[in-house]
């Protein structure tokens, strides 16, 4: 069974591993719970929006359901990766390089942080390009291979699988807003409406 079938699904028992900490013996440590299910708390309490996928099916389908959602389906696409051209090529995406006339930026990520529910991202995704010039609506490929608990890891795997030299313009993506947010305390901020699409891969 996935992870996430576990997380989704209907819980048939009260075990340990989900007994509320405030249950819990007052001397008992804290439970932590496994790095996918605190990903997709914190992610979701940032006001990311999340879609689970088993296969590259659901990918696509996921991903029609976003631009039928938003009526984005004639709209310009920025994209910089040629594999999610290649990964979605059925759709006939309108791909521009223009930041300015895009409506949504179709991406990867470097990891998934569980920590803060936050997406790690480098010039390999962005180019040298800063995160308030990129378009406010993101949709974001990623594979449950990508969670790691803490940023510090995400920097040290980034590091890692660097064969040649390593990325520049690392940050991260963690506040999220809807689409119509027009909330004055986010004027001129960096947040995204932003969409994840995550395989399971594991």
């Amino acid at each position: 069974m996935s992870i996430f079938s576990k997380f989704f699904g209907r819980k048939s028992e009260k075990t340990e591993e989900n007994i509320p900490n405030h249950e819990r013996g007052k001397y008992m440590p804290e439970m932590k719970l496994p790095v996918d299910e605190r990903f997709t708390i914190n992610f979701k309490a940032n006001g990311g929006k999340f879609l689970y996928c088993e296969n590259i099916e659901e990918v696509q389908e996921s991903f029609n359901a976003i631009l039928e959602e938003n009526q984005w389906h004639n709209d310009k696409v920025f994209i910089i990766d040629p594999r999610l051209a290649e990964l979605f090529k059925d759709f006939n995406l309108n791909a521009s390089h223009n930041l300015s006339e895009s409506t949504y930026f179709l991406s990867t990520c470097e990891y998934l942080i569980s920590d803060d529910g936050s997406l790690l991202i480098s010039s390999n995704q962005i180019a040298e390009k800063k995160l308030i010039e990129l378009p406010d609506n993101f949709i974001i490929y990623a594979t449950t291979s990508q969670f790691v608990e803490t940023i510090g890891e995400g920097l040290k795997g980034i590091k890692a699988k660097s064969t040649t030299k390593i990325p520049t313009n690392i940050t991260t993506i963690k506040h999220f807003k809807t689409a119509d947010d027009k909330d004055f305390l986010t004027y001129g901020s960096s947040s995204k409406n932003l969409y994840l699409l995550l395989l399971e891969d594991l």
